[in-house]
């Protein structure tokens, strides 16, 4: 379907004189991390030895990182971006509760923290920490990545990444990624952009507006005056009708048209209050009898605030609130899996490899959405019942696929 091959063999060498063609290290990376392998020293055991012994033979992680380290990350970058045209084209993207539109959510994560290994590209901050029971200041060393995903498909597909360079801003690296993306994909690929209240700026909105984008994000104490004033207005007002069916424990306020002094805008808000059961323990201790614990049911209350300059028209305002509560899932979905099993935070390539840093991180993700896709469409959609997870995917593809079955001989 994505020719992916074809396009692995086409991507440039920046090597003069390469003993191992770039595609062999490309496909080790690629797939030591669709099999969640981690760190590099791990594929290179699988490859000495293991699941990838007889699809890629023996490789050093010296020489992973060597090939990695005169990669071209634009090219890596346009493959990603290759993709994810045929995904729409494919109707991958397509989804109902969106009512068309194609909604992507961004944010931003820290990796690579340590007070040893740094390189050119690492931002520096001071951290309390303890050494040897002291209490100790130091610099420490990270890097931070902003990451693209299509948040409104049935699986959360990311599009692109950057790392944010010393001295830049989250907002700014993510504005220079999605121009990236615009530039490659089109002004009509996006529809809505989600994103933390972090991005509620009048520079970030003001560049959102010129890419075409409708914006849809979180209101919260980083704009004291435009959150009173929502909080002002949704007091005198009565909660919003909810739909037959629609849950009790949700109620909707919606002020449309809100003045923005400092944008010099209108906007719209949607506050939110959502009633959450828990379950609780407790110990109850009584003088005439031992403690026990007693579990209990409370009620949790969550108050979020959405603001957003797109025009529902006769669409219901919680519309918005769920165009909102999709970014969680960069978070739940994508962040949380790619560090547990794929170890974003802790890559084996750092000091003295700068730009392999950016293209094993780049593969990774790269790995990581085409293994979601190949999930999600061709072995979840054969079940009425979840036959087995993603990570299960993950041994499935190394000992059914990747490794040569066995035969026995007849004694």
């Amino acid at each position: 379907m994505f020719d992916f091959s074809h396009r692995v063999q086409a991507l440039p060498d920046g090597r003069d004189f390469a003993r191992i063609p770039a595609k062999t290290i490309f496909d080790a990376v690629f797939l030591g991390s669709a099999c969640q392998c981690g760190p590099l020293h791990r594929i290179e055991a699988e490859c000495r030895e293991g699941v990838l012994r007889s699809r890629i033979g023996a490789l050093s992680e010296d020489a992973m990182g060597y090939g990695l380290e005169r990669q071209d990350p634009a090219a890596i970058f346009d493959l990603g971006c290759a993709i994810a045209r045929q995904l729409k084209r494919n109707g991958v993207l397509a989804s109902t509760w969106s009512r068309g539109l194609v909604v992507a959510a961004i944010d931003g994560i820290e990796i690579c923290s340590s007070y040893v290994r740094c390189c050119p590209d690492c931002m520096e901050r001071k951290v309390e920490h303890k050494v040897e029971g002291e209490l100790r200041k130091d610099i420490q060393y990270y890097h931070r990545l902003c990451l693209l995903t299509i948040v409104s498909s049935s699986f959360p597909i990311p599009l692109g990444i950057r790392f944010q360079k010393n001295g830049e801003t989250e907002v700014a690296c993510s504005l220079a990624l999605l121009q990236q993306l615009v530039e490659r994909l089109g002004r009509r690929f996006l529809d809505v952009l989600v994103a933390d209240a972090i991005y509620l700026q009048t520079p970030c909105v003001s560049a959102l507006q010129a890419l075409g984008l409708s914006w849809v994000i979180t209101l919260k104490e980083n704009q004291p005056d435009l959150l009173a004033e929502a909080q002002r207005v949704t007091a005198a007002q009565a909660p919003c009708p909810m739909a037959a069916g629609q849950s009790d424990e949700l109620q909707l306020w919606y002020a449309p048209h809100l003045d923005w002094p400092v944008a010099d805008r209108d906007i719209h808000v949607v506050k939110t209050l959502r009633r959450h059961p828990r379950n609780r323990q407790r110990v109850q201790r009584d003088s005439t009898q031992p403690k026990r614990i007693v579990k209990a049911t409370v009620i949790e209350q969550s108050t979020n605030f959405y603001a957003s300059n797109l025009e529902l028209g006769s669409i219901p305002p919680l519309f918005l609130s769920q165009l909102g509560r999709s970014r969680w899932q960069i978070d739940a979905d994508v962040f949380q899996t790619i560090t547990t099993d794929s170890s974003l935070k802790q890559p084996s390539l750092h000091q003295g490899y700068e730009k392999a840093l950016l293209v094993l991180t780049m593969i990774r993700v790269l790995a990581f959405t085409l293994t979601q896709v190949f999930y999600h469409r061709q072995v979840r959609s054969h079940f009425r019942q979840p036959g087995f997870g993603f990570r299960d995917l993950a041994r499935r593809i190394g000992y059914q696929f990747l490794v040569p079955s066995l035969t026995f001989n007849s004694t």
